[in-house]
């Protein structure tokens, strides 16, 4: 029964799940926490554009076979190769490390330094991951992802205004000052990272996901995307109805679940944690499998799973140095872990139009897709949401000179003045 699950499931679903990590769990905190209801809107817009890019990424890997890096490299040459590997390294790493700091944060909620639990996960997770079978990973990753179901009963026990739910989640209102710009592209970087646009193509090669494949594949990345967007709306809803109210910013990690307590008892301060090191977990696995991969695929050097971990590769190499890279980070005495965890994920988005450029004019590549070219219509759509992306890009820049320095924390009372 495991296998056959096993067999259908996993690119779609750890690519879209692993979204909600602790990077994103801060971003959709601070989304709810500092804005209220008003900028829910941008979760769902930037779930409908993780579908649309997932989707594109899983078939430029079904009919190249090759993961994202391993095509530029292939289609454009090494120099573009090694340039995709130092842009993802460059916006993967600080996400890594935000990883670790999410287990980091979860563990002392229950009083364990970080210099103890950043190290100990770092061991079991590499140890997993390289000694494990490719079936065997995906079973624990996909067991773990489940955790994050947590959230929803989380963004429910908090008690929110759900007219007014419905309102920020369909109603589109610009942001009125840097602060909420600064969120919003944040909200874009952390749902649509580049890492998981590049995972989930390099790992359902791995897979050996085929063009038979393609129907339940769909469905799969489609349900995973869903799946994020709801997570993630879970996440901004419980903050937005409690922590909003309260005036009460998100500036450590453990804040949110803290906060949560008095507001909406200790049984959502517990789910929230729990939560918390569950997509921890998860995603300090996937994001240096993500980078393991295309760092491997720009030089050539075999990546994948699959590969006999009694010897060596570089694959695992890469995975082993990235992890103890991140924890190290994460183990400095006074890091700021949520301003580390929100960077992040601006860089995500300031990063992603050049991956989007690359996969959409691979999707539209004959020598490429093959029988497998995206349409004009397609095509069009996805230069459309590029669009989308760089403008509030744009917009951020435009912010940090014609407005105030953003605000570390909420709204004041008069800019929330109108805005639910």
């Amino acid at each position: 029964m495991l296998a056959a699950l096993l067999a259908v499931l996993g690119p779609g679903m750890l690519a879209g799940l692993s979204d909600d990590d602790p990077a994103g769990i801060a971003t959709y905190s601070k989304l709810g926490a500092d804005h209220g209801y008003r900028l829910l809107w941008i979760i769902p817009a930037a779930t409908v554009l993780l579908v649309y890019f997932h989707l594109v990424a899983v078939q430029i890997g079904v009919a190249s076979g090759k993961g994202f890096v391993a095509v530029i490299r292939e289609r454009w040459g090494k120099a573009f190769g090694f340039l995709a590997v130092i842009g993802l390294l460059f916006a993967n790493f600080g996400t890594i490390c935000a990883e670790y700091a999410g287990i980091s944060a979860a563990a002392s909620l229950i009083g364990i330094p970080t210099w103890v639990s950043a190290p100990l996960a770092g061991v079991l997770i590499s140890l997993v991951v390289v000694v494990g079978s490719f079936q065997r990973v995906e079973g624990i990753l996909l067991v773990i992802s489940s955790t994050l179901a947590l959230y929803i009963v989380d963004g429910i026990l908090a008690g929110p205004d759900w007219s007014q739910v419905a309102q920020g989640a369909m109603v589109p209102r610009l942001p009125i000052d840097q602060a909420g710009w600064l969120a919003l592209v944040a909200t874009l970087g952390t749902t649509l990272a580049p890492w998981g646009l590049a995972f989930i193509q390099s790992y359902a090669v791995d897979k050996k996901i085929e063009a038979a494949d393609l129907p339940m594949e769909k469905v799969e990345v489609l349900i995973g995307s869903v799946l994020t967007g709801v997570i993630g709306m879970a996440i901004a809803v419980a903050c937005a109805a409690t922590l909003y109210p309260a005036g009460i910013s998100v500036d450590e990690a453990h804040d949110v679940a803290l906060s949560l307590q008095p507001l909406a008892g200790k049984f959502a301060t517990l789910l929230f944690g729990a939560g918390l090191l569950g997509a921890s977990l998860l995603a300090a696995a996937v994001v240096p499998l993500a980078t393991s991969y295309s760092i491997a695929e720009g030089i050539g050097a075999p990546a994948s799973l699959r590969l006999d971990s009694s010897h060596f590769h570089f694959f695992y190499a890469v995975f082993i140095g990235l992890t103890v890279a991140a924890v190290s980070v994460v183990s400095l005495p006074g890091l700021p872990l949520i301003p580390l965890m929100y960077a992040s994920q601006v860089v995500n988005a300031v990063v992603l139009p050049l991956h989007i450029v690359a996969l959409l004019l691979l999707a539209g590549n004959r020598k490429v897709m093959g029988s497998h070219r995206a349409g004009n219509w397609t095509l069009a759509a996805g230069w459309s949401f590029l669009a989308l992306v760089v403008a509030c890009v744009l917009a951020l820049a435009a912010s940090w000179f014609t407005q105030p320095k953003a605000a570390s924390g909420p709204d004041t009372p008069a800019t929330r003045a109108g805005s639910p």
